[in-house]
């Protein structure tokens, strides 16, 4: 599905073009061509193929997805591919977008993801002597708007964190809290899936060789780099701190076992006494102690409640009971 498809002459939107004048537009000066596309079809990859002068292979990539972020560069034209993660119900849904960029052209296909970069389009026209610097810049703002997408994410895995350390050692919690940190290591762990081959294309765009089409833009895609240095190494303290939580958890559960353990090893040590001397004056010997006193009964009453009362309040000093 195409959702723009723009050329622009120094820094400022000309018009609103047909997909199949893009050829037509490239080859005039000072013009750029920005063209966004949502879940492509094989039809509009082969018209952008056709028109750009696309490598088959990065065609081929962006349309059958599932890539892991990477740039590869055919020629003058740099292939990037960008993961959008969202959280849907709890669960992180991992969208992606490829965008081709060009000495004056800059294609991107977004692809599984509701996210849109129409607020990205907005902030580029409002910046026109930012805009000049051409593809460069609109790819920066295009990687600057996946990345700052990374950040709420953080903060919800974070606050969630929070929420699950908060109640950590009530009674009764400590199952669902593993469960409830298992969701979140499974989300950290996705995400630092996202980032950290990022981290890597990032650090392509700036300092020592670069593609040509980011040689006047190095500092933005720095800016970008730091960003997600910073995202890193959030999601290594969420995940260590998550690590230390399940295993505070783990221990809490075997603390509550032993203790349930204890409770029942105590009563059963009470009933094993009380079991034992009623088996004893239970035999039914003709001749047995007591057998004819008139006492004999309540006295052994007395001494089976006297030594599971002795049992009971030594068990309940040692913190079994």
């Amino acid at each position: 599905m195409l959702i723009n498809c723009v050329v622009y002459k120094n820094g400022h939107k000309l018009a609103d073009i047909a997909t199949e004048c893009i050829s037509e537009w490239l080859q005039k000066p000072d013009c750029m061509v920005w063209v966004a596309l949502r879940d492509a079809s094989d039809e509009e990859l082969a018209l952008m193929q056709t028109e750009f002068g696309l490598h088959e292979l990065a065609i081929e990539d962006a349309r059958h997805g599932h890539q892991r972020p990477k740039l590869e560069e055919y020629g003058e034209i740099v292939f990037v591919v960008m993961q959008l993660p969202e959280v849907d119900n709890c669960e992180l849904r991992i969208g992606e977008v490829a965008v081709f960029v060009g000495r004056n052209f800059v294609l991107s296909v977004r692809r599984g993801s509701s996210h849109h970069f129409l607020g990205v389009r907005d902030r580029c026209e409002r910046e026109p002597h930012l805009l000049q610097h051409g593809a460069g810049f609109v790819f920066y703002a295009l990687m600057d708007a996946v990345v700052d997408r990374y950040f709420p994410i953080i903060d919800n895995i974070e606050s969630e964190l929070d929420e699950i350390e908060a109640g950590i050692f009530e009674a009764g919690k400590a199952r669902p809290s593993v469960e409830r940190l298992y969701a979140l290591k499974r989300r950290a762990t996705a995400l630092h899936h996202v980032v950290a081959p990022l981290l890597e294309v990032t650090a392509k765009l700036h300092g020592g060789r670069v593609p040509p089409v980011c040689a006047s833009t190095q500092e933005y895609f720095r800016d970008v780099h730091d960003h997600l240095s910073r995202i890193n190494i959030s999601i290594d303290t969420i995940r260590d701190t998550i690590g230390t939580a399940i295993q505070v958890n783990l221990a809490l559960v075997t603390i509550e076992e032993s203790d349930t353990t204890k409770r029942l090893a105590a009563w059963a040590a009470i009933f094993a006494v009380s079991t034992a001397l009623v088996g004893v004056w239970g035999m039914n010997f003709q001749n047995m102690p007591e057998l004819d006193w008139q006492y004999g009964y309540p006295m052994a009453l007395g001494l089976i409640a006297a030594a599971g009362g002795i049992l009971f309040w030594r068990f309940r000093r040692a913190g079994w009971l």
